[in-house]
């Protein structure tokens, strides 16, 4: 009776593994690992002049489809990118966790979706003076202006903390003024005695020093080590009501920044290199050769309390925020991650 039963069983199995053969054969069935229908297929964005964005990276690589990117123009910082996705002109933007926790006190409804940049070995920001300047410590910066490239960001934030770490009062320290300066400005302005001291990054900051002339007074990992300094952002609303397109957007960015991570620097600088020229938008794509890391401590851009949590704190200990205000685990999430825990052999 058993034997019979397993047979019918089995024949059962069989049978309906072929109608539902033939079902797909005519269209008259969708396969179960279908991909789910997206809610929208255009993502807005603002991009930076002279860069490639993860956002652009992700899709070039093509690990955005079907979704197309619309590219709105470029910003110069990270606080007025994620303030034009508060409005609703953009889909997505990052910048400084500072600079969202800040957004976030003040009741905007968005979530940190996936890290972007950071500091390492490789890729930090350093603050630089001439090397004839009589500037030695933090002290000597009482009365000096220093340029970033915008107020209430990363640049600022790290300055502070530096200040703070070598003895200087809060009264001392409002007398350091902070001028906002393009990025690509900011070598120029220290050169020309605009400021006494340039905040400088990146491709910026090596081909500043290739032409010498300037030194580091000090680096944002000398006091944070390496970190992730920021993520992309997305609006409540647009995660509530674009699910699909929010997971194949931030999956397709995670994957873009673990390969860039993982790939030889020299074979990312080219496809940088390529996408700027194929998107002829008229810019200096020179820079590029300086590309190192991604900075990004995480594989993929992994969100962590930890790495949000200094950022509270400092916010916290300024007053700018009430203690227990904001909790970590509430501003961000991992979802849509593709190296999130769990989601793949990968990510493990």
């Amino acid at each position: 009776m058993n034997s019979l039963f397993r047979f019918s069983a089995a024949r059962r199995r069989a049978v309906r593994g072929l109608l539902l053969a033939g079902a797909l054969a005519l269209g008259l069935a969708t396969p179960a690992f279908a991909e789910p229908p997206l809610e929208k297929t255009e993502i807005r964005y603002q991009g930076w002049a002279g860069q490639v964005t993860f956002i652009e990276l992700a899709d070039d690589l093509g690990y955005l489809a079907p979704l197309r990117l619309k590219w709105v123009g470029n910003t110069i910082s990270g606080p007025q990118d994620i303030q034009t996705v508060v409005t609703g002109d953009i889909d997505i933007g990052g910048a400084f966790y500072g600079a969202i926790l800040k957004l976030i006190a003040a009741r905007a409804p968005i979530k940190a979706v996936v890290g972007y940049y950071g500091s390492d070995a490789n890729t930090y920001y350093g603050y630089y003076v001439k090397d004839d300047s009589p500037i030695k410590t933090a002290r000597d910066l009482i009365g000096k202006k220093v340029a970033v490239n915008t107020l209430g960001a990363h640049l600022e934030f790290v300055l502070r903390e530096y200040l703070a770490r070598n003895g200087l009062s809060a009264s001392e320290a409002k007398q350091v003024t902070l001028v906002a300066i393009p990025p690509v400005s900011g070598e120029q302005a220290l050169r020309q005695g605009q400021v006494e001291v340039s905040a400088l990054s990146g491709v910026l900051r090596d081909k500043a020093l290739d032409r010498g002339g300037i030194h580091s007074l000090f680096n944002d990992t000398d006091l944070f080590g390496q970190f992730t300094g920021g993520s992309y952002v997305l609006r409540d609303k647009f995660i509530k009501d674009n699910p699909e397109a929010s997971r194949r957007l931030v999956e397709g960015i995670s994957r873009a920044i673990a390969w860039a991570q993982t790939m030889p620097p020299q074979e990312v600088r080219a496809r940088f290199d390529r996408i700027i020229a194929d998107r002829k938008r008229n810019e200096d794509a020179s820079s590029i050769k300086y590309w190192k890391s991604t900075g990004v401590a995480s594989k993929g851009g992994v969100i962590s309390d930890a790495e949000i949590q200094v950022w509270i704190k400092w916010l916290e200990k300024d007053g700018l925020l009430k203690p227990g205000q904001i909790n970590a685990s509430e501003t961000y999430t991992n979802a849509f991650n593709y190296f999130r825990p769990g989601k793949t052999a990968e990510a493990q």
